[in-house]
Order: structure tokens, then sequence, then C-alpha cells
């Protein structure tokens, strides 16, 4: 039977935090752990992984230099680099030699599954994002992360409603000016507050903030 989850790899050699990680990684991520550079490169050009973590200090290899060699095969996969080198120089080393994000340990796992999203998306093509509060709002493919519950699809009016606040943040918007923006000026004044309602039960009922006797604008989360 096909495992629905992505496939992520992980190259960590620490016997004690390699497989912590595989275990919770293992809530989302299909995952394979290779405990040495060689045996996680091999994997990593043989296999078809939809993520990559990979430790910076590995049994005789550094694990940027296996980041810049997949990168010279073709391999586009996004790689997330683990390192105990924080210092800038090191993160922009990381970056030059291919990865996509930089974390630092220790870290907690909250975070390194906030940051494999965020790759994730940004390889999926889902375009430039907007932060709202702890959303994340993609208008070119009506879709809106969750700090909780992960993505949902805006339909087209929702989007083009949640775009004009988020493109125009400290704005108030009458209901007239909204139909004029997003909706046929013929509609009814109470579209806007329908539409602001489906918005709102798609995402959070702050998204949008009500100001009494003017409109609509962003919310503030």
């Amino acid at each position: 039977m096909h495992d629905p989850r992505p496939r992520l790899l992980l190259i960590e050699d620490d016997p004690n935090l390699g497989p912590v990680m595989r275990d919770v990684l293992d809530e989302v991520y299909d995952v394979t752990l290779r405990s040495d550079g060689e045996t996680g490169f091999r994997d990593a050009v043989a296999g078809s992984f939809d993520v990559m973590i990979v430790d910076r200090r590995l049994p005789g290899a550094d694990g940027l230099n296996i980041i810049e060699a997949l990168r010279t095969k073709g391999i586009s996969t996004p790689m997330l680099v683990l390192t105990a080198l924080g210092t800038l120089h090191d993160k922009v080393r990381g970056l030059d030699a291919g990865a996509n994000d930089y974390l630092v340990k220790p870290f907690e796992f909250d975070e390194l599954f906030a940051r494999l999203r965020a790759i994730r998306r940004v390889y999926s093509g889902e375009g430039p994002y907007v932060r709202i509060g702890a959303w994340e709002f993609y208008p070119e493919s009506r879709a809106i992360y969750s700090p909780y519950d992960g993505r949902s699809i805006l339909t087209v009016r929702e989007n083009s409603l949640l775009r004009l606040f988020a493109t125009n943040p400290s704005r108030t918007f009458s209901r007239e000016q909204i139909l004029r923006e997003v909706f046929d000026p013929s509609d009814q004044p109470g579209t806007v507050d329908t539409y602001v309602h489906y918005v709102r039960r798609k995402t959070d009922v702050d998204v949008i903030t009500t100001v009494r006797g003017q409109g609509y604008r962003l919310g503030s989360l």
C-alpha cells in the first residue's frame, strides 16, 4: 500500500539524536535515516525524496560538501542543514552550498517542522506569501497555512478579498469600496459580510478586523 506521507531523508550520525528525530518526524514524514555521508549521498541520488535534513558534521564528511555534490548532480530536493555552528559565516556558507535553510542545534521540533513546511512550500511552487500573524497566505495559489491545522484553499472570491486586505494592511475599506474592488458593484453590501464570514471560518476570526461604522481591515493577530 502506498504511504501518502512525504518522503524525508535524514542524514544524522548522532546515535541518540538520529533515532529520536526519526521517531518524531515519523508522525508526518516517511523517514529514511542514514548515519554516514556516503550512504546518505548514495540514497539521495538513487531515491525520490520530498525533503532532506543533512547534519553538518558527519563521519569523514562535511554535510555541506554532500549538498554541493547533490546540487551539482541536479538534485533539486529542498534541503535543511543541521549544525552546532551558529555564526553568520556558517549560515551563509550553508546557504551558498545549496541548502534551503539552516537550523542550529539544539532546536525545538516545532521549529524544525515549521522550517520543513516552509522550504517544501517554496519548492512546490506556491509562490510568495504574506504573513498574517502566525498564518501564511499565498495569493497566487489561493492557499493559506494555519499554524495549527495545515493548508486550506480559498475560493477565487475569498482569495481576492483577503488579497485586498493583505496588500493594504493599514487601510480600512468600506463595504462599498470592497464591492468595487472585489465583487460586482451591483451586489448587495451584505455580500461582503458573507465572504468575510467565509474567510474567517476557514482561518481565524481575527484575520479580518471589523472597524465599527467604517468597514473592514486586515487583522493584527
